[in-house]
């Protein structure tokens, strides 16, 4: 039987905070091991607190969040390790790394990867982002022999911005639709705020860190280091073609957008309409992932001097890796699902409510302290929709900034309790002080230069 106390989400917060630290950062557990048992430690606080919250209640939360989580990533993460491994050792991520290099130059790698992925996360979710960009980023490490740091800080700045800010990307997408705000003003506002938010998180504070850390290029995704390099080191002219190199991603990208194109248009082109069933499939990003994954395996076979047997005991190596990730990602969801059942998120906001500040502030607070605490920026985004949603007419500037605002709070302080933390270790070979130091950081710099980008653009919209 739950225990009425006014302030028990809260106190599951700190306990889990705690919990979660011990285990993953004092004792060194296993990242899966710490997340799972994390995971049950807070479903059995939550029989303590939240009513109607039972013992066996606990173990099937964990276990559901869990499979939700598998079933959400683990198709998509699988074929992402399959096309990492090939892109890796054919040479296709080494091609594309020095087309980019002959059109901008050595000295302007970081713009390339940070481009590529802002303009990807527009049509494409930002987990499947990162997967088509971590290869880039580990060759482009390979190739120029230093500032892997500043390519995953530039990687992750560029999806994280636009996923937040720039519909169709679905989250601003949906929080503009539960706002009631016209798309195309979301669209222009919410270029104008990802584009100085990722020039600040991605390339200042990429480049001011990588002055400071040094990271060093592991093996991940099944490649090894000096697999990489050994293909880093090849002659141009034994490395695939630019189109065949770029084909996993231009597939993934396509077949994902194509959905994107007609859900948004059809109703100005009603002829789309008839699309949509087969965007739909083609356009899931299990089916665009597994295609895109079939032309990077592919590639693999064609330029490595392989028996069929040898090839398919790599790809197999690279689902085992893929595997692991995919746990642990999942854990760390079902983590932070748990933290949301406690009631967390409700007990903020209700309290967010009672502060009487500026309405924009107001979201971005809300949306910031929703997300640090149950993990999903998504669910802190809308979340926080349905709160502000009744205050929009009291905006004295366009409600489009009420977006930016709230995609900006949810996208602060990634953490142990965001899926999104242990992708970016897992697939970049980071550790954790690793990922607090980049990914952590640049999406809380991203959050701050957000939100002041947001109030800038709002307080001059008011003076004109």
């Amino acid at each position: 039987m739950a225990i009425e106390f006014a302030h028990s989400p809260l106190v599951t917060f700190v306990l889990a905070l705690a919990v979660v630290i011990l285990l993953l950062v004092v004792l060194d557990l296993p990242a899966f091991v710490g997340l799972i048992i994390s995971a049950f430690f807070v479903g059995a606080i939550n029989t303590v607190f939240v009513p109607d919250f039972g013992a066996s209640q606990a173990a099937d939360e964990v276990a559901t969040a869990f499979g939700e989580g598998m079933a959400g990533i683990g198709i998509p993460i699988l074929m992402a390790a399959v096309i990492g491994k090939g892109m890796l050792e054919s040479g296709a991520a080494q091609r594309i790394v020095r087309w980019f290099q002959n059109i901008l130059g050595k000295g302007n790698s970081d713009y390339a990867l940070w481009g590529s992925s802002s303009v990807l996360s527009i049509p494409v979710f930002f987990d499947s982002v990162f997967y088509l960009m971590a290869p880039l980023a580990r060759s482009m490490r390979a190739r120029v022999g230093r500032d892997y740091t500043l390519f995953i800080v530039v990687v992750g700045a560029g999806a994280a911005t636009t996923h937040v800010f720039v519909p169709p990307t679905p989250g601003p997408l949906a929080v503009a639709d539960e706002i009631g705000v016209n798309l195309g003003m979301t669209i222009l506002l919410g270029v104008a705020t990802a584009i100085p938010a990722a020039l600040v998180a991605g390339i200042v504070y990429g480049r001011w860190l990588n002055r400071r850390l040094d990271i060093p290029l592991r093996d991940a995704m099944a490649t090894s280091t000096e697999e990489l390099e050994e293909v880093a080191d090849r002659d141009t002219s034994n490395l695939p073609g630019v189109l065949e190199s770029a084909a996993p991603v231009i597939l993934a990208v396509v077949l994902v957008a194509s959905f994107t194109v007609v859900d948004t248009f059809q109703e100005v082109v009603p002829a789309l309409s008839a699309l949509r069933p087969y965007v739909a499939f083609i356009g899931d990003k299990n089916v665009a992932l597994t295609i895109a994954a079939l032309a990077a395996a592919w590639t693999f076979y064609q330029h490595n001097d392989m028996t069929q047997e040898e090839w398919t005991e790599e790809m197999t190596e690279a689902l085992k890796s893929g595997g692991n990730i995919a746990a642990i990602t999942a854990a760390g969801g079902a983590f932070g699902a748990l933290l949301a059942a406690s009631g967390i998120g409700d007990y903020i906001t209700g309290a967010m409510a009672q502060v009487g500040i500026p309405l924009l502030l107001s979201a971005w607070l809300i949306a910031a302290i929703v997300r640090i605490a149950q993990g999903s920026a998504t669910a802190a985004m809308l979340t926080t929709a349905g709160i502000m949603a009744p205050q929009v007419p009291e905006l004295s500037v366009h409600p489009a900034f009420m977006v930016m605002a709230i995609g900006a709070g949810g996208n602060i302080f990634s953490w142990y309790n965001d899926s999104g933390f242990w992708l970016v270790k897992e697939i970049g070979g980071l550790t954790q002080e690793e990922t607090l130091m980049t990914w952590t950081a640049l999406t809380t710099i991203i959050s701050v230069t957000g939100i002041t980008v947001t109030m800038t653009l709002a307080t001059i919209m008011k003076t004109i």
